[in-house]
């Protein structure tokens, strides 16, 4: 007896938990590209002919700046993510992810699950990491000036999510970290809404 193999079953997209609007994706994702692009330069002083991390930003800046989510976001955040495998420095790696999670932001799905927050904080904890390794000991308190980057929209947002947990590695550990100070800190005066941009 000749037995067809099943089709495999698509699956159902869930019902969303609550409301994502535009302004508020293109609020998370100016907060991971404010990060994201102070890490950059030290990929490029790498690999300067690998356009992939800088290309991730473009894409993610002209969704902050009014363009339509697109393929744009969707190529250019796993390229950049290859473009940090395919580096020999550790720096590289991280401010390369920096920027491709900065891209991949903008897909920040509205489902009440811990894991979503990684859209929102990896970028920025990419971007801490990439300071806390850098010969010149530029970190400072590099977790401090991230948050001090957050909106009050991106810490409203931040508030529908689950709290995430510390996980195993440094980079769970800051996005983990930068999520408790997100949430403990007092909350952030309405006129520094746009700081985010501003520091770019």
């Amino acid at each position: 007896m000749n037995i067809q193999p099943e089709h495999p079953t698509r699956r159902e997209p869930r019902t969303p938990d609550f409301t994502l609007t535009m302004d508020e994706l293109r609020a998370v994702t100016a907060f991971a590209v404010a990060s994201a692009e102070r890490a950059l330069p030290l990929f490029e002083a790498h690999r300067p002919h690998d356009s992939r991390p800088r290309a991730a930003l473009e894409a993610a800046t002209a969704f902050v700046e009014g363009d339509r989510r697109s393929r744009a976001q969707r190529v250019t955040a796993p390229a950049a993510h290859r473009a940090a495998k395919e580096s020999p420095s550790r720096l590289a790696f991280h401010a390369a992810m920096a920027a491709g999670d900065a891209a991949a932001s903008a897909y920040l799905h509205p489902l009440a699950e811990a894991v979503q927050v990684n859209h929102i904080l990896r970028a920025s904890a990419h971007t801490i990491r990439v300071f806390e390794m850098c010969p010149s000991g530029a970190a400072g308190n590099s977790v401090e000036r991230i948050a001090n980057l957050a909106t009050p929209v991106v810490i409203d947002i931040l508030h529908r999510y689950p709290r995430i947990g510390a996980g195993t590695n440094r980079i769970s550990r800051l996005v983990h970290e930068l999520d408790a100070k997100l949430r403990d800190q007092s909350p952030i005066p309405l006129e520094r809404h746009d700081r985010a941009l501003e520091w770019r």
